[in-house]
Order: C-alpha cells, then structure tokens, then sequence
C-alpha cells in the first residue's frame, strides 16, 4: 500500500422542536458575525495558513493550503521524544510550558508520520492529554490537548481509546465557558469516533447529540448562538454520517435542522449545513440492483443521457421546491451588507449544492457545460493536485466531507499522511497521475 502511495505521489439560529413547543419561536444563529467567524468555508478565505505555526486552528481555508506543509527541523525524532516526556511528566511545568510543548508535539504529528515513535507511548500520552484538557488552566492548553489527542489517534488508531476518552470530551464540549474550546472537543470527538473505535450506534449516538446542538442553535451545548459551536456540530456530523450506510432513519430530523439553518447570519453555520443536505441528498440515492431494472437511455433537456446507474430509495424533503428556492437566493446572494468575501462564498457553496438537490448524482463543482471533445458535461471539476504530477477527484459529496474533515485534523501536513498513513489514505479515494 504503501509502495502505491509513494509511487503515485513520486512520480512528480434555530432550536429545537421540543424546544420550539416550549417557547413558541426559532431564532437562528446570529451572535457570531459573518467576518469574524473562525470557521471559513472551503471557498471563503483570501488568507492562505499553509504554515503550521497555529496548532489550535481547525479552520479549512483554501484546500491547496495543505499542499504547503512547512518542515520540521533536524534533529526531530530527539525532538518528539523529549515533548512527549514533558507531556506525560507534568511535575513544575508551568501552562506556558505545557503549551509550548504541545505545541512542537502538534506541529511534528503534523507535519510528520510518527507511528512507530509514538506507539509505545499512547497509553501514557492519554492520561496525560486529558490532564490538560480537564485542568482548564488556558484556553490554548486545551485547544492545544484536544488536537494533540486527535493528532494521537490518526498516528496509532486504536479500537479501545474511544471509550477512555468520550466523556470527558462531551463533558468538555458542553461545559467549557470557551467556544472554541467547545468547537474544537467536538472536532475532537468526531476524530475520536472514527479512529479510536466507536461501533456504528455509538457513531449514530454522536449524531445525534451533534445534531441537538444544531437544533437548539447552540444551547444544549451551553453555547446559546455560538455559530462557532453551531458550525463545528454541522461539520462533525456530516463526517460521522459518512461513515453511516442508510441514513434514511435520520435524515428528516437532520433536514429539518439543517434547513432551518440556512438562515443563519453566520456564512460557516450556512455552508455547513448547506453541504450536509447535499449530502443527504447524495446518500438517499444507492446503486443500481437486479431487481431494480435494466440501465435505461434516457435523455434530459439539453439530449444528455441520465445517470441511472443510481436508484433513488427514499424521499430526502418534502418541501423540495422551497429549499430550492432558499439555495437559489443565497447561490445569488448580492446584500450589500455582507461582506465581498462571505458572498462568494455563499455563491459558490450554494451553487453546487442546488445543483445536487436537483441532481443528487452531481458532486461537488459540477459544471454543465459540454466538452466539444467528448460532446458529454464536464461533470464534477474538484481536483486536488498534488506534487504537479499527482491528483484526487473529489466529485462526491462524502468525499469532500472527509477530505475537509481529515484536513482540519492534519492542517499543512495533509499530504505527508496521505503518502505515508493508511488510514488516511484508505478514507480517501486514490490519486491519478496527471498525463503530463
């Protein structure tokens, strides 16, 4: 696997329902303003982070930022070494101490793949990651534990650590007086789900604590109109959804919540729950069986056949015509009062994904225009290039999903993991070389 890796990366708001029969009203996200908002949308940001230096940032701005991965010093392995025994021996070390120390560690697990000297040491990293996260003596301790923590479990994926840690993650997210500190648990506890080995019920169990947090706009997390908080429940949910066969269970109470936060006046709050519905829309639909029927030629309005090789299994919104309406308005957004910045984000996001409610086959950037070459559409355009020679197609939703989700956790060091660390790899699809 590995050798495959290396040769093709070588060659070159809202609330409730319950709480809506208790107070008579919904009240979107609003507290956390359109510019100050930490967690951008894929299309939003003009400031480029390819550098490593800020461990406790877990926005995603431009995806070729992960391409710019800023090395580690000689000497490194020493390096790690020492921080990893200053984490775990916490005897007169002072919070600035312990957050330098946290910090290298991050940056190396970023920006390197660090299994085989970190391995023997989780047992003991655990313990004392936790130390920092519970004793909330900074703000910046705690960012920096709980990545340290998620960083921890993408390096070694463990199928047991997942039941040491929940608690104290959801105790984290729900009690601390900090949002980002909150943001970042849930982060963590998504992370923690996927690589530290949380069965499939208590993923869904997660869901649905993620997805009370949306519906209350932030208040079951003790975050009342946080769209920091509202934005990171949004995002982690649509990666553990992911990792769900049939959502069919789950998704009128999602798209209900989802929806709702459309209307948000955070731009994050509304991409996110924005991708989530096209994701929904995505997953409602399953691949073609036998008794499903032959593949027909049918034809849409421009003469181009239709994708049947997907069957679609179940109704996604029964108010379809408004949410479209809805995403129509914000793919055009033109408010003087919002930002230049945060209406194009809104423009692009939303354009996409009312094209996969129309058309839940149509992935991210699907453009419809016809290639004279092949007299067919161009179809979904998310390529991520990587080393020149090298690129991923991301033309479904769940693949950007988790491409967005992985990247959150890694930062700048997302291509070291994807040539070197299986799980990464194996969470996404394959690279093609490029022809020239």
């Amino acid at each position: 696997m590995h050798d495959l890796r290396r040769q093709a990366l070588e060659s070159g708001k809202t609330v409730s329902r319950k709480a809506k029969a208790r107070i008579g009203s919904r009240t979107p996200s609003a507290t956390n303003s359109r510019t100050t908002s930490r967690t951008q949308s894929r299309h939003g940001s003009d400031n480029e982070e390819g550098d490593l230096s800020d461990s406790t940032n877990w926005s995603v701005n431009s995806i070729d930022e992960m391409l710019s991965a800023e090395d580690v010093p000689e000497g490194w392995k020493q390096d790690l070494a020492d921080r990893i025994e200053e984490i775990i021996d916490r005897k007169r070390s002072s919070t600035q101490g312990r957050e330098t120390t946290l910090n290298i560690y991050t940056h190396i697990l970023m920006s390197r793949y660090v299994h085989d000297e970190i391995q023997h040491k989780t047992a003991e990293l655990y313990p004392a990651l936790l130390k920092s996260v519970k004793g909330e003596d900074s703000e910046k301790e705690m960012c920096l534990a709980l990545r340290a923590i998620a960083l921890t479990m993408i390096t070694v994926p463990s199928e047991s650590v997942y039941d040491a840690i929940y608690q104290t993650l959801k105790q984290t997210y729900t009690n601390s007086e900090s949002v980002s500190v909150k943001a970042v648990a849930i982060h963590t506890l998504a992370a923690a789900a996927i690589f530290g080995g949380a069965s499939d019920t208590e993923i869904e169990e997660i869901m649905d604590d993620f997805l009370e947090i949306v519906e209350s706009d932030g208040s079951s997390a003790e975050a009342a109109d946080s769209g920091e908080v509202v934005a990171a429940a949004c995002e982690a949910w649509g990666f553990l959804a992911t990792m769900i066969d049939d959502l069919e269970d789950k998704t009128e109470a999602a798209m209900d919540a989802f929806v709702d936060q459309l209307e948000s006046s955070d731009v994050s709050v509304q991409v996110a729950a924005g991708e989530n519905i096209a994701l929904l829309y995505e997953k409602s639909y399953s691949e073609r069986e036998t008794d499903d029927g032959p593949v027909s030629d049918e034809e849409d309005e421009d003469g181009q056949p239709v994708d049947t090789r997907f069957v679609k299994r179940y109704e996604v919104y029964r108010q379809k015509s408004q949410l479209e309406h809805t995403l129509s308005q914000l793919a055009n957004e033109s408010s003087r009062r919002i930002a230049k910045k945060d209406r194009k984000a809104l423009h692009v996001n939303f354009a996409d994904i009312l094209n996969t409610v129309e058309h839940p086959s149509w992935g991210p950037r699907y453009q419809k225009a016809i290639d004279q070459e092949t007299g067919r559409r161009y179809g979904s355009r998310m390529v991520i290039r990587i080393h020149k020679t090298g690129s991923m197609k991301i033309d479904k939703w769940w693949k950007l999903h988790k491409l967005q989700a992985l990247r959150r956790v890694l930062g700048g060091g997302f291509v070291v993991h994807y040539e070197n660390n299986e799980v990464v790899f194996d969470s996404l699809p394959i690279m093609m070389l490029n022809d020239s």
